[in-house]
């Protein structure tokens, strides 16, 4: 038989991907001291590995798709298929912003004071080609965590350091000076087994499946029962996809009509409904949109 051997990623991600994939039609069972969590297709196979390292082993082959943060594949200098791009919206709506953080009161207020100085990061390889690029000289160490604290403690001059909206940055009496990527979670395969027929399709359903349950996230359907009368009035009320359902009920001069909407919507559209005639509104969750 055919297998996918699929990369989960340890960490942050972990709990945002099985339960993205749980929604899309795959169940997940993560066994504690286990690396290789069950999954209800047979076709496929899954290993847990931390997001840094996740690029790497679909580039050389170990797994044949995967899922990590673009700044792991750039830091990784990873050859690999980037099959779409995955916003987890329910553990972020915003993207990872790695960017250059220097003390509050410290005379570097630009990138290019840098020159000649040290930088600490967990992100070493992209922050050399980005340096590099710009023609600044500079050192760039390796930190194994705690990174803030060693320009804090005067270890390093600057940070290269991951955040979202800054304010752990702040909180550590730090400024940013520059922001130097975005990074959103990507699926990624292999070349060579994007180059095959059925790994190709099956990396595709789980595509298509995880992009309709993260449509789906952000929005709602809605249900009502409208008199004849107020048919069109209730309908020009209505956002939707495409045009909405309508469906006359059985017997009566009453029309079933339903849509979906983005969730945020809800909470102004319900009031304007019930004004305008409409009746029995159900709200409903969606499993994937496609």
């Amino acid at each position: 038989m055919n297998k996918l051997k699929f990369g989960i990623p340890k960490g942050s991600l972990e709990k945002a991907t099985i339960e993205l994939l749980g929604r899309s039609g795959w169940h997940i069972k993560v066994h504690s001291r286990s690396y290789f969590p069950d999954i209800d297709d047979p076709e496929i196979s899954c290993s847990i590995c931390r997001a840094q390292e996740m690029a790497r082993y679909v580039d050389n082959g170990t797994l044949d798709v995967g899922i990590t943060g673009l700044d792991w594949i750039l830091e990784n200098d990873a050859d690999v298929e980037i099959v779409t791009d995955l916003i987890y919206s329910k553990v972020s709506r915003r993207p990872a912003r790695w960017v250059l953080a220097v003390p509050a009161d410290s005379p570097l207020k630009t990138i290019r004071d840098l020159e000649g100085k040290k930088i600490a990061t967990e992100l070493v390889n992209f922050s050399r080609r980005y340096f590099r690029e710009r023609g600044i000289n500079v050192e760039i160490e390796f930190s194994w965590g705690a990174t803030e604290a060693k320009v804090v403690s005067g270890l390093a001059d600057a940070i290269v350091e991951v955040t979202e909206t800054g304010s752990t940055i702040r909180a550590h009496g730090l400024q940013i000076i520059e922001d130097m990527m975005e990074s959103t979670p990507r699926l990624i395969a292999n070349r060579k087994s994007w180059q095959d027929p059925w790994k190709k399709k099956k990396i595709e359903q789980i595509a298509v499946l995880m992009q309709g349950a993260l449509r789906a996230d952000r929005l709602v359907g809605v249900k009502m029962n409208v008199p004849e009368e107020r048919l069109e009035k209730i309908v020009d009320l209505l956002p939707s996809l495409n045009a909405p359902t309508v469906s006359p009920l059985y017997n009566q001069k009453w029309f079933s009509v339903e849509t979906v909407i983005d969730e945020a919507e809800v909470r102004g559209l319900v009031p304007r409904l019930q004004e305008a005639g409409a009746e029995g509104i159900i709200e409903y969750a969606l499993n994937k949109v496609l």
